[in-house]
């Protein structure tokens, strides 16, 4: 067992959430209270679903129930990241076009077996990294949009469509939301060592095997985030995510 689930194990856990937020407080990042919240939250939240998971993997119905809850949470908090009004739903859009063509073709192939022991984990991970593609590109775009305003004008007086318009000022900050997997694909296994490569290994798989496994994950994400950034770059565009004009 890689980790003893005992008194120590919890004790270093709350050192190490102390030190996040103590650290935030001190360089004024303005996050301590969410950090902590967050720590908690998650900690009360594994506890829960990996009991659910124990009867989820043994019921179909239950198990794609609990995919959907997945994308439910996924969306909102997605989306009230990106907009505190009514359009945050729309943030549903742009996670169920990466997600559920990708996890779809994986399942009509039989590369992805329809049992919960391989599908919660994959598609976790898959709306996982759409999710904060979504927030990151939403929030780009629309945080570009009001500081270049004046550009966004200019461009629709000399004849360009709004929607034009909007898109040669927010393509390039919304495309930055793609860094972060880039990044880690390129990296991946000189730098880190992900989830999935370890986990299988630590569940007695080869390292070819496990090798094999990561890649699909990590290829499988990208294509889930260039969807995801490109969809919700086109809804930011096109005025259906805003934000509330301050007065």
């Amino acid at each position: 067992m890689l980790l003893p689930v005992n008194v120590t194990f919890g004790a270093v856990l709350a050192v190490l959430l102390a030190v996040a937020a103590v650290v935030a407080a001190l360089a004024h990042l303005g996050r301590s209270r969410e950090i902590v919240i967050a720590g908690v939250r998650a900690a009360i939240q594994l506890a829960v679903v990996s009991l659910i998971i124990g009867a989820v993997v043994r019921s179909l119905p239950l198990l794609l129930c609990f995919v959907l809850l997945m994308y439910a949470v996924a969306v909102r908090t997605a989306g009230r990241r990106i907009t505190r009004n009514a359009s945050w739903w729309w943030a549903g859009l742009p996670i169920a076009a990466g997600v559920f063509p990708v996890v779809s073709a994986l399942l009509l192939t039989g590369l992805l077996p329809l049992k919960g022991i391989a599908l919660i984990p994959v598609t976790g991970i898959l709306i996982g990294g759409a999710l904060t593609v979504t927030v990151l590109a939403g929030r780009r775009a629309l945080d570009e949009l009001a500081l270049r305003h004046g550009e966004v004008e200019a461009g629709m007086a000399l004849g360009l469509l709004d929607r034009d318009a909007r898109l040669e000022v927010a393509r390039a900050p919304a495309a930055d939301a793609l860094l972060p997997g880039l990044d880690q694909t390129r990296t991946v296994g000189l730098v880190t060592l992900p989830g999935a490569f370890v986990g299988m290994l630590l569940g007695g798989a080869s390292p070819l095997l496990a090798g094999a496994v990561q890649l699909f994950v990590l290829v499988g994400l990208m294509a889930v985030q260039a969807v995801a950034v490109a969809v919700v770059l086109e809804l930011v565009t096109r005025g259906r995510i805003y934000r509330d004009v301050e007065v």
